[in-house]
């Protein structure tokens, strides 16, 4: 099962999501709408899912974009996943947060809201320092992203991650296809080892 998490200003109903939902069917995608503008507010609704979904399977691999990557890199350390997969995050959003405080209007669902600076200084709550912790990791980046600069996320995991830097591009990120199919090769051994009988894929570990 695969947990997409969108960005700033998007919802589990846009483009990426559907994308994902189509390319790697049969397997599950699940893409939640959530606040990712309010960081608290936005992890308990996550994790509040992710409980539930781990009581019907321990296989769960978690793919978030932009703001997305930053909350699916704190989840995927506090719960049984066995790969975690980033496309252009923005894994220190208070750096770029701190120019946009204000009021704004998800592109999606229409709603306006208010990012205000407490809001921006919770998002320092869910960092995470030390990523060389073992957990498999896969990086989409594109070069020219205007809105996040990728290098703040291919130095950190320089030395702990499979990095995919694409020349070009923008913070939407126009590499999918790429992206697709190598999400694709990460998943099929796994869906394939556990319909293989006597495998069940109880553990994380095993199902990578």
């Amino acid at each position: 099962m695969i947990l997409y998490l969108h960005g700033l200003n998007s919802a589990g109903t846009a483009g990426k999501a559907l994308t994902l939902r189509e390319a790697l069917a049969p397997v599950p995608v699940i893409s939640p709408t959530y606040p990712a503008h309010r960081p608290r507010q936005a992890v308990a609704q996550l994790s509040q899912l992710i409980r539930k979904q781990i009581n019907q399977t321990t296989k769960l691999m978690i793919i978030g974009s932009s703001m997305g990557g930053f909350y699916g890199q704190y989840l995927a350390r506090q719960f049984p996943v066995y790969h975690l997969m980033m496309i252009n995050p923005a894994l220190k959003p208070w750096e770029f947060l701190q120019q946009r405080e204000g009021e704004h209007q998800n592109f999606v669902t229409g709603e306006r809201y208010w990012l205000t600076a407490e809001d921006i200084q919770q998002s320092r709550d869910y960092e995470i320092k030390k990523v060389n912790d073992g957990l498999p990791t896969t990086l989409f980046l594109d070069r020219g992203d205007e809105t996040i600069d990728y290098r703040v996320a291919a130095d950190l995991y320089r030395d702990a991650g499979e990095l995919l830097i694409f020349e070009g591009g923008d913070h939407r990120f126009q590499h999918m296809k790429e992206a697709i199919a190598h999400i694709q090769g990460a998943i099929l051994p796994a869906v394939q080892r556990c319909e293989t009988p006597p495998h069940r894929c109880r553990q994380p570990s095993q199902a990578y």
